[in-house]
């Protein structure tokens, strides 16, 4: 199964769909999806290395926009849902502060959460409930992701081959890896 789907994958790559697809997944993996967008972005540099900059710019301008979906779900969903939960429990003071530590330090969630495994769309979706600045909420997402897909595509162009041949012989280790990355990431979200 494991083998098909990255079959599937690289024979998406070579394909004039791949682009729009690779931009659909990076947009909503910003927001709500939970795969994110390296799954078919590195079977595509893989495939075509000498688009390796345009498919990292896709996916940085996709994702970007994608986490700016995800600040207006958290700002407007706080309002009409989270905030009424909150003040039915009396915590809506306890937010209020959490809101302005955030705020504080919010930059650096947004660039640490761009970059690494940890999901992208939980802190969209909170910076959006806590107001962070759009302004600091859209720069330091268009450095984290630009960071993490242009270096992505920069070692893929680089070693591409080599890399290739390493996952073609071990998909099944690779796909376990990449499971236990997403899994960390989800229990990271959950219990810190």
């Amino acid at each position: 199964m494991i083998r098909k789907l990255y079959d599937w994958t690289m024979g998406l790559a070579e394909t004039r769909y791949a682009l729009w697809a690779l931009a659909i997944i990076a947009f909503i993996e910003s927001s709500v999806f939970p795969i994110p967008p390296d799954i078919l972005m590195i079977p595509m540099i893989l495939a075509a290395p000498k688009r390796a900059w345009l498919i990292a710019g896709i996916a940085t301008v996709s994702s970007v926009l994608g986490g700016m979906a995800g600040y207006y779900i958290g700002y407007g969903l706080f309002d009409t849902v989270g905030r009424p939960v909150l003040e039915f429990y009396g915590k809506d003071k306890y937010f209020d502060e959490f809101a302005v530590r955030y705020n504080e330090w919010g930059a650096w969630a947004v660039l640490i959460a761009g970059v690494t495994p940890f999901p992208y769309k939980v802190i969209t979706i909170l910076s959006g409930s806590t107001a962070l600045s759009l302004p600091i909420f859209i720069a330091a997402s268009v450095v984290a992701r630009a960071l993490r897909f242009f270096v992505v595509a920069a070692l893929l162009k680089a070693f591409g081959p080599p890399i290739r041949e390493f996952i073609e012989k071990r998909l099944g280790l690779m796909f376990i890896l990449f499971i236990a990355v997403l899994l960390a990431g989800f229990y990271v979200v959950k219990f810190l």
